[in-house]
């Protein structure tokens, strides 16, 4: 069994567009996508999906009767699911899996639902069905047709990351040929962004760019929610039509002392990247993605982790938090994103408000000159981490 994975489609519905001639575009700029929308009794930074994107979902709910109910969550990950199969040349015809989680699931609804609840007395005909995790991947393989396995699953802000895993394991077992993975989140809800008040890691800062992503100075946590999708197309072996292969794959957890807690030099994540990286040599990785969410000890501890991996010598770091924020679920297949345009393009998307000396510092000017291999990481509460190797 062939132990090439090959990437041929990937597709994203978030702030940066829906198209990859938008998302590049928006990746280029010095901007954040940022704006003030008044959640949990105040006005709060969130990133929304930009305009045309708001236009595709709410023609994709008016296009069926029975898609009128379902959660944002659903619809994002149906459209991504669209795009991404129709780039890879899939039909109905052909036999693939999908593994699309998510972190919260439909808590917009949920909420929805139970405020209704509170007020009546009653629960709605469909406040079940639509609020259930597994509908995601049902939804997206009943919108595609597809006849494969269908799984979702929440395993916090690496969902996206353990699904990629998952579909590897998949193909590499012979149990199926393609499959379609990746992770939606629509969280910008009252209850979610004051859970993230509770943990007193939601930005109150004001500065030009108000989440200090990879920033590991700031004195204050700068957390911010944004939304989206994103997934791409797996297929076994080494298909003429990649934009990029899986190279090497690492998972980790640590033993839990709180439930959002990481250790000081994150274990976890020298785990998963020395599994990730175990037939490669580290000079040979140009780049990382990192999860870096924003806080302080998420940031801090991810790159000391680097550190201990990598050595004085460090690949070119960077992030997308602080553009679109934390997406939870979604978050880990957006960065793939990343890596695939920086590699497509060969240009480092780098942090505006970073100098090329701390934390990005790089010892060998060769790293620069093009980038073939990105590795990607992701982590959620508890210590969930998982580390991907891309090349072209």
């Amino acid at each position: 069994m062939s132990k090439i994975i090959s990437i041929t489609s990937i597709a994203s519905i978030s702030p940066l567009g829906n198209d990859p001639k938008t998302i590049w575009k928006n990746y280029q700029n010095d901007h954040h996508f940022f704006t003030n929308h008044f959640l949990d009794h105040k006005n709060t930074l969130v990133a929304k999906l930009d305009d045309d994107s708001n236009d595709l979902i709410q023609a994709l709910r008016q296009s069926d009767i029975k898609y009128k109910s379902l959660d944002k969550s659903v619809l994002y990950a149906i459209a991504a699911s669209r795009q991404a199969t129709a780039n890879a040349g899939w039909t109905s015809n052909d036999v693939f899996g999908i593994n699309i989680g998510s972190s919260r699931g439909a808590t917009d609804l949920f909420e929805k639902h139970y405020r209704n609840y509170l007020e009546t007395g009653k629960a709605q005909t469909l406040a079940s069905p639509t609020t259930t995790l597994g509908n995601i991947s049902s939804w997206v393989a009943h919108d595609l047709q597809s006849s494969g396995p269908e799984i979702s699953h929440s395993i916090t802000c690496s969902t996206a990351l353990h699904a990629l895993l998952n579909g590897v394991a998949w193909l590499r077992a012979g149990m199926s040929d393609k499959f379609l993975v990746g992770g939606s989140e629509a969280p910008l809800t009252d209850f979610t962004i004051a859970q993230m008040r509770a943990l007193k890691i939601y930005s109150n800062d004001e500065n030009v760019y108000p989440n200090r992503a990879l920033d590991l100075d700031k004195t204050q946590n700068t957390l911010i929610l944004g939304e989206g999708a994103a997934v791409c197309c797996l297929e076994i072996g080494r298909e003429e039509n990649a934009l990029a292969f899986v190279e090497g794959i690492g998972y980790a957890t640590e033993i839990l002392e709180h439930n959002t807690s990481i250790s000081a030099e994150a274990n976890c994540f020298q785990k998963s990247m020395k599994m990730a990286l175990q037939n490669t040599n580290l000079s040979e990785v140009d780049a990382i993605v990192m999860h870096a969410p924003g806080t302080k000890a998420g940031d801090l501890t991810e790159y000391k982790a680097i550190q201990k991996v990598f050595g004085n010598d460090l690949p070119m770091l960077t992030t997308n938090k602080w553009k679109i924020g934390h997406t939870f679920g979604a978050s880990g297949m957006l960065s793939i994103e990343m890596a695939i345009l920086m590699m497509q393009h060969q240009e480092f998307i780098g942090v505006p408000f970073l100098t090329n000396s701390y934390p990005v510092r790089v010892s060998n000017p060769d790293r620069l000159k093009v980038i073939k291999k990105v590795l990607v990481n992701a982590v959620g509460f508890g210590g969930n981490a998982v580390s991907v190797l891309l090349s072209i």
